[in-house]
């Protein structure tokens, strides 16, 4: 009898440890989710001053890897020669010479002669990051100390150079663009919407607050100098998240980290679901392979499971209705992500409340669906070659091509 009763308290012990971390979880992520809305707030979309006459704009040359073409490639790359911004140069970067990118450089080049601008064609292989030694002959070949990096999906705004600049103040090394997407008819086009503007930007805006190394490298500011001291951008090439590694080392030298006031319009021309999942996915196995403690952290993070365990906590610690508990949570959840997608887009949104409500259920849905299918298999597969990830981040490229 004695022994049956030890069991029990400590069985009874044990579950309360269990719901007191699961509601600790769940406060600290209502904390995660005022912080990534107030500093939104505070931070995106504010007027870019001028820099004054007597300061000259410092010069700033832009690194565009380019592989492959899509319907909206020679849009978003044509912004990039109408920026209100008096001092700098493209440098486009492409594998080959037969690259169905080329064609359209070389228009846009004709277009505006007064952009200074030059073709890399052939790349040098640093490392197995595909980016990286597409890069790499541009980035030898800059004029400028201040490098901006950006993807080939990007699309600028005519102040969007000046506000990143206007940020890269001293003792900044790094400038960075949240990712959001620009407007787009369909249905992935409003689901992709709604995850950079509700789960992905809740963590991002959150981390980046407290200084947590946490961007992504589809269009950074830097300084060169920073670059060389690390041995250039060579360095990250056996990485395929370089982004995440360079702003380590970035904050190891003592470099703070910031966003600008405008987020980054990924504005790609294919847009669907399996290839939204994929790039999902990507993303998840590059987390477990470079921060293992995600194996446990991201999956808790996501509404519907730690909605659940929340809901067994407060029912097993104070005797609340779990039913009622969840679907509250998912209420309130789902009206702090519609207030910070609001601030995100700075307007209206491009579809109807009704379909911001179907967009998300399904995000929330696919999420955790997403991680626990991606976590067996470490094999990535990117454009046209496919990668298996190591513990750290490193990755090896496979010859063959190995479905994922």
């Amino acid at each position: 009898m004695l022994l049956d009763y030890l069991s029990l308290s400590s069985l009874t012990y044990t579950l309360s440890g269990f719901a007191v971390f699961f509601f600790v979880f769940w406060f600290g992520m209502w904390f995660v989710h005022l912080t990534a809305i107030f500093y939104s707030k505070y931070k995106l979309h504010r007027k870019v001053p001028l820099l004054p006459q007597e300061m000259p704009y410092p010069g700033v040359t832009i690194l565009k890897p380019l592989t492959g073409t899509d319907p909206n490639l020679y849009s978003n790359l044509e912004t990039f020669f109408t920026m209100s911004y008096p001092k700098y140069e493209i440098c486009f970067c492409l594998e080959d010479d037969v690259d169905p990118a080329v064609p359209l450089v070389e228009k846009l080049c004709k277009k505006y002669p007064n952009v200074d601008t030059s073709v890399f064609i052939g790349g040098q292989v640093v490392g197995v990051n595909p980016k990286i030694n597409n890069m790499e002959p541009g980035y030898k070949a800059a004029k400028y100390e201040l490098i901006l990096i950006s993807d080939s999906g990007i699309r600028m705004k005519e102040d969007t150079l000046l506000d990143m600049v206007n940020h890269l103040k001293p003792g900044v090394g790094l400038v960075h663009q949240m990712p959001f997407t620009w407007d787009r008819k369909g249905f992935a086009a409003a689901l992709e919407k709604t995850y950079f503007g509700t789960a992905q930007a809740r963590i991002y805006l959150a981390a980046n607050f407290l200084q947590i190394p946490c961007h992504t490298g589809m269009s950074t500011l830097t300084r060169k100098s920073i670059f060389d001291e690390l041995g250039g951008i060579k360095t990250f090439g056996c990485y395929l998240a370089e982004d995440l590694f360079f702003a380590r080392a970035l904050s190891e030298l003592g470099w703070k980290i910031t966003i600008s006031g405008q987020p980054a319009w990924q504005n790609s021309g294919y847009c669907d679901v399996t290839s939204f999942r994929n790039r999902l996915s990507r993303w998840v196995k590059l987390r477990i392979a470079m921060a293992p403690f995600t194996l446990v952290c991201e999956p808790l993070s996501e509404c519907l499971i730690l909605g659940a365990f929340a809901s067994w906590a407060a029912s097993f610690l104070f005797q609340i209705d779990p039913a009622v508990f969840y679907l509250v949570h998912i209420l309130a959840w789902f009206l702090l992500d519609a207030i910070l997608i609001s601030i995100i887009q700075n307007g209206s949104l491009p579809f109807s409340k009704f379909h911001l409500i179907v967009c998300w259920l399904f995000r929330e849905v696919l999420g955790p669906w997403v991680f626990f299918t991606s976590i067996w298999n470490p094999v990535i597969k990117w454009r046209t070659r496919t990668y298996k990830l190591r513990w750290g981040g490193i990755a090896d490229e496979y010859k063959q091509y190995i479905d994922v």
